[in-house]
């Protein structure tokens, strides 16, 4: 059993201070991890139903086998983890920003870290994924034309909140227009946000791929003895697409 209370690594970053902690729940008495960026809280492992859901909901309805999937932040890893779990699934590239999440993964400091580093299918990448997507990006750096059958996105709290002002522009419709050209003909886009569904968000998608719609993901909330929402948007490419 841990100690009640441990910051297990604090760095400054371009984006502000993040920190990784890890505290004992008194209800469950089960370790909690929590990465805050500054003062804000970005994620902790008592909140993961989200993370997965955006998972499982982005490829759902691929049918294929031997999937390649790109995923948008790192964090505490549980949606790499539930990419991974999926048997379809033949490779993973994981972007995030953050050299300093990456190596808590490496390092073995958070739970999910040392299967998601030993997984073969499993590539943990240091960029900027809003560069990747542009014209001149690419997700993979090894092969920056390659396009994938799914991409999900978890970096910003919401198309309206995100945590720094040149990541909006992903959100509006160039932004997703360049963002379904790195995906395969009949790909998926799926994004994680906190905030109830955005009408204007979701006409974006609707303008720019041939199908989608936003899943409300609930979830129980001990903190506030209640429930607690996060909205998954999912969004289809059509199968002959450019």
């Amino acid at each position: 059993m841990s100690v009640r209370f441990a910051e297990l690594d604090w760095k400054p970053t371009p984006m502000g201070d993040i920190s990784l902690r890890r505290r004992r729940d008194p209800g469950s008495g089960q370790d909690v991890y929590e990465v805050k960026l500054g003062d804000e809280y970005l994620m902790s492992s008592l909140f993961t139903a989200g993370e997965i859901a955006l998972a499982r909901l982005g490829l759902e309805g691929l049918p294929e086998m031997g999937l390649d999937v790109a995923v948008g932040g790192l964090g505490l890893g549980y949606t790499a983890r539930a990419v991974l779990d999926d048997a379809r699934v033949r490779s993973l590239i994981v972007v995030d920003a953050l050299a300093e999440v990456i190596g808590w993964h490496e390092r073995g400091l958070v739970p999910l870290g040392p299967g998601l580093v030993d997984d073969p299918r499993c590539r943990l990448v240091h960029g900027d994924f809003f560069a990747g997507v542009g014209e001149d990006g690419g997700l993979d750096p090894d092969d920056p034309g390659r396009r994938f059958h799914a991409v999900l996105l978890d970096i910003d709290h919401s198309p309206r909140q995100v945590l720094h002002p040149r990541h909006e522009a992903l959100y509006r419709p160039d932004g997703m227009r360049a963002l379904a050209g790195r995906l395969r003909p009949g790909g998926a886009f799926a994004l994680w946000s906190n905030d109830p569904p955005d009408d204007s968000f979701s006409a974006v998608l609707a303008d720019t791929f041939a199908e989608s719609e936003a899943h409300v993901v609930h979830f129980d909330n001990p903190l506030q003895q209640g429930t607690a929402a996060n909205t998954v948007y999912v969004a289809r490419k059509g199968p002959a697409g450019p």
